[in-house]
């Protein structure tokens, strides 16, 4: 049974035609180890650990995973065209590159995985051209702006990072 200030609350709100705040969301320390010893046993890189509504905009949790190596293993660089990025570096160290031009771009398909669940619509390219190099290690943070291009380069310390995604257009799915 609501008490009568929360009535009242309620009814203020009604009246200013306001909605009622959003409850917090909370993803615990357990929550992003459990998915992360998941995520390196099935040997996935990206993994969503929550996307939630949070009034106006969509705003996802997850955590990644990338093994050491430089060269021709290296994953393919990135331009998300909706979706802001910023990451948190728990573990590693690494070399991201950011700005500049994709080499050899593709878009992705808008059914894909990787844009209905993880990063929205983007492109992905083989490396960056004229972007700038910046040293990542453990305790760093990174804000990554909508259509910024972005690479690690070099991994020199296997890397763990959660990521949180600023996503206004709504294009990822609440999870």
């Amino acid at each position: 049974m609501l008490k009568p200030f929360a009535l009242s609350l309620v009814f203020v709100l009604a009246q200013a035609g306001a909605k009622p705040p959003l409850p917090a969301t909370y993803v615990t320390a357990a929550e992003i180890q459990t998915n992360l010893k998941a995520a390196l046993a099935s040997k996935t890189t990206d993994t969503p650990i929550r996307t939630v509504d949070a009034g106006g905009h969509n705003v996802g949790v997850g955590i990644v995973q990338r093994a050491k190596s430089s060269g021709a293993g290296m994953l393919g660089s990135a331009s998300h065209d909706q979706v802001t990025e910023v990451y948190q570096i728990l573990e590693g160290r690494a070399t991201l590159v950011t700005g500049g031009t994709l080499t050899e771009p593709q878009r992705r398909g808008q059914g894909a995985t990787q844009v209905v669940s993880i990063n929205g619509p983007g492109v992905s390219g083989k490396a960056i051209a004229g972007g700038v190099s910046h040293a990542v290690a453990k305790g760093d943070m990174v804000i990554i702006p909508a259509g910024t291009p972005h690479w690690f380069s070099e991994i020199q310390e296997n890397l763990v990072y959660t990521v949180v995604r600023v996503d206004p257009a709504r294009v990822v799915t609440l999870k």
